[in-house]
């Protein structure tokens, strides 16, 4: 078999197809897929416009595309995970309405960005040029309202291969857009303009891809079935905004704009594997699990197995990072970022705690139990207004960094473990037994690269790819040996994930 006709043949066995088990793995490959290629569009880009444009302009950008996220987060109400939690699988009958609902949201979006723009711009972040960048980033979600409202079935169906061409040609048009932009006009509106185009491609590409044609209708029973299960997904979701934004909107109301894109770009890039890694986690097992509703032992299972393998990619992910920013740093942003450093590190940590604590939400929301993420949502908030004020003042971004990452230690991560051993009707103790392997090999991988660090010259590109090299081969060969000693069991899970995807020989 040619390599043309093996990569068509894994192409084709990739399409969803077979039983849960097997179209959760094809589902997770293209995720990886779309995740690691729409990832480097976005990093490339960063790196790229940090070099051009400078901390400055990139923090006006960070300005505007947090007082987007805070509409987005304050009047979301959970349509699309109502759509997918529901057993049907056809939910051609709410889409209509769910369409007239998110355009309505979309137009109130804008309106509220654009009136707001000024007292945001000046009386809250201090910085005047930051006005219509936050009106321009504004029409994105009005665009995106009227986009095709069957992309809903690209994860309620695990159709991740239509997800893929959507996003990943977005993120590429993102890419090509803001640095050719930047290459002319080295300002903000490089990163907007790019920002905007990729929201234009993807609504013409939900068209393509999907045969849904939405038309504008009303159903007050479908609205109100839909916000009814949505409910705490609202709640949840500001409470997310506050938790997990509020610190960038706290460091660039009290400190300044080039201090808050520090703090966004050491968070992204520091985050960047729990981000994916979660993010897969959620979009995949979240309609998995509630195709399982009902089936405990089979629920209790698949979540011990997600939970396995997030634990093996993320505890390397977290230290490797920690150990490596200052080359990172330095090879790819330069000496004037070199400040943000030990906030990245302690990010690092955070980013693992982030990884592992979403992958009990699916378990909660397929359960029909949206109103834990509420609660402890409203609990991380209450923890973090107490924390950051007094430790960002004392230790800078580093500080608002040891905020977010102290109270994911305690009491948020052993709160998670509690009441997900609770409800699947399992010991804490089994959950924590998943960290320990990957915790060990971690350990032994970070001493390793940290000591290959101290033998290298400092801050080259090469190095930084050396080092990410030896904690690969580190952690692999810790993996085995604790493989071959215990009963860790994750060779097999592997080889299921490997099973599913390999070509037949005989095809």
């Amino acid at each position: 078999m040619s390599p043309l006709d093996w990569i068509r043949s894994l192409v084709e066995r990739l399409n969803p197809s077979g039983d849960v088990g097997e179209r959760v793995v094809k589902s997770v490959i293209w995720l990886v897929g779309q995740n690691v290629l729409g990832r480097v569009f976005q990093l490339s880009m960063l790196v790229i416009l940090a070099r051009l444009i400078g901390p400055h302009e990139l923090g006006i950008v960070g300005i505007g595309l947090l007082g987007l996220s805070a509409m987005r987060k304050f009047t979301k109400i959970g349509l699309n995970a109502a759509l997918i939690q529901k057993i049907e699988e056809d939910v051609n009958s709410h889409l209509n309405t769910t369409w007239v609902m998110e355009i309505a949201r979309g137009l109130l979006i804008g309106l509220v960005l654009f009136l707001a723009a000024p007292m945001l711009a000046n009386t809250v972040f201090n910085e005047p040029d930051a006005m219509w960048p936050i009106r321009a980033i504004g029409l994105s979600p009005v665009i995106l309202a009227f986009q095709n409202p069957g992309v809903v079935y690209f994860q309620k169906n695990l159709d991740f291969h239509k997800q893929f061409v959507y996003k990943v040609v977005g993120d590429a048009s993102h890419f090509v857009v803001s640095v050719s932009w930047a290459l002319v006009s080295p300002d903000a509106w490089s990163f907007v303009a790019g920002f905007l185009a990729a929201d234009v491609l993807r609504f013409f590409i939900s068209y393509l891809i999907n045969d849904y044609r939405p038309w504008p209708a009303f159903d007050l029973e479908v609205a109100k079935e839909l916000v009814n299960y949505g409910k705490w997904m609202t709640g949840s979701s500001i409470l997310y905004f506050l938790y997990s934004e509020g610190d960038d909107a706290f460091v660039g109301w009290f400190l300044n704009p080039t201090m808050l894109a520090f703090y966004q770009y050491t968070y992204r890039f520091s985050n960047m594997p729990a981000t994916e890694i979660s993010g897969v986690v959620e979009s995949v097992m979240f309609p998995t699990f509630s195709k399982l509703q009902g089936k405990q032992e089979r629920l209790r299972n698949a979540f011990r197995k997600t939970l396995r393998v997030t634990a093996l990619l993320s505890f390397p992910s977290a230290v490797g990072i920690a150990v490596v920013a200052p080359t990172f740093m330095l090879a790819f942003f330069g000496e004037e970022w070199m400040v943000a450093v030990p906030a990245m590190q302690v990010l690092a940590i955070y980013g693992l705690f982030r990884a592992l604590s979403r992958t009990f939400s699916p378990v909660w929301k397929a359960i029909g139990r949206p109103d834990y993420i509420t609660k402890l949502s409203a609990l991380r908030v209450l923890l973090m207004a107490i924390l950051i004020y007094p430790l960002t003042v004392r230790y800078g971004i580093t500080g608002t960094a040891m905020a977010v990452t102290v109270l994911y230690f305690f009491p948020m991560m052993p709160l998670d473990i509690l009441i997900t051993a609770r409800e699947l009707d399992m010991k804490p103790t089994v959950i924590l037994y998943e960290f320990l392997f990957p915790s060990i090999a971690s350990l032994f991988m970070g001493v390793g690269v940290w000591y290959v660090q101290t033998q290298l010259p400092f801050g080259s590109m090469f190095n930084f790819v050396i080092l990410v090299g030896a904690g690969i081969v580190l952690y692999t060969i810790a993996v085995i040996i604790l493989e071959a000693q215990f009963d860790w069991d994750i060779r097999r899970n592997l080889s299921g994930i490997v099973k599913n995807l390999s070509p037949d020989p005989a095809e």
